[in-house]
């Protein structure tokens, strides 16, 4: 059976994520937390799967402030099993899965012949490529079970389509797990189109999170000196698009790989 989604025919509720259900890994900070809060604040419910228990409850407690069901669930997306385990706590609570939100990410800025035994990059792509294809192998088939489509959004980055600061911020192979990432999108939009389940990305370019870290000091003012819109973006507006994406007015829209970078990459 091919399921087909419905076009909007009114701007009426075309935005309106209100009462799906979504699980967002990551979801307990930085840009995580601000996808959360964006479904959060348009009435949708969150769990969030997270490595620190600790933090992801202080999250749920504020979500829970907007007057929607928020939980958390300790999970490490490296781990098939980990991710197996907390889905069977998600299903527990949530009946049907409507939209699943990969953004946890690692980097690691170190070059290639002098990543000992390759430590890190395989550490990077445990989570960054196998943690993504971890989440959807596990929560994919609760969507289809449910027979009404639904969104998977993964959560790139700039990084994925360009590596100009390699000189300087060595970080490779994060750029070539964002690389994976969006084309395993680009894949799934194919596999997952007759269950009516729209596969997209979001590329976020300089965006206030946790890995601003890892940017030299003077990084900042000479990115934010180059970049058409002149500043960082803002996790809440990376939120935004996912809701986008994931309400009515997206139904028509799969396969993508949509770039948040304040036009940085326009000028290479």
């Amino acid at each position: 059976m091919v399921i087909r989604t419905s076009p909007i025919t009114t701007m009426e509720g075309a935005f309106s994520i209100k009462g799906l259900n979504v699980v967002i890994t990551g979801g307990n900070r930085g840009i995580g937390f601000g996808i959360a809060s964006a479904f959060a604040q348009g009435g949708a419910n969150v769990a969030i799967l997270c490595r620190n228990p600790e933090s992801g409850k202080a999250a749920a407690e504020k979500l829970a402030a907007y007057g929607i069901a928020s939980y958390v669930f300790q999970a490490d997306i490296a781990d098939l099993e980990s991710v197996k385990n907390a889905a069977q706590k998600v299903f527990e609570v949530f009946p049907s899965i409507d939209v699943l939100v990969n953004n946890a990410g690692i980097a690691a800025s170190v070059r290639f012949l002098e990543d000992e035994n390759l430590r890190q990059w395989h550490e990077v792509a445990a989570t960054d490529f196998h943690g993504p294809a971890n989440v959807i192998y596990t929560f994919a088939p609760k969507i289809i079970e449910g027979k009404k489509g639904g969104s998977i959004i993964n959560i790139s980055s700039i990084g994925g389509q360009s590596v100009a600061g390699t000189r300087t911020h060595p970080n490779i192979a994060y750029h070539a797990c964002k690389a994976a990432l969006d084309n395993l999108t680009r894949s799934l939009a194919i596999e997952f189109g007759d269950y009516g389940i729209r596969v997209n990305s979001i590329a976020p370019g300089p965006t206030h999170s946790d890995l601003d870290k890892q940017l030299p000091p003077d990084a900042f003012t000479k990115i934010e000196e180059r970049m058409p819109m002149h500043r960082f973006g803002e996790p809440l507006e990376i939120g935004a698009l996912c809701v986008f994406l994931a309400s009515p007015a997206g139904c028509h829209i799969t396969g993508t790989i949509i770039v948040h970078d304040g036009g940085l990459l326009c000028i290479g």
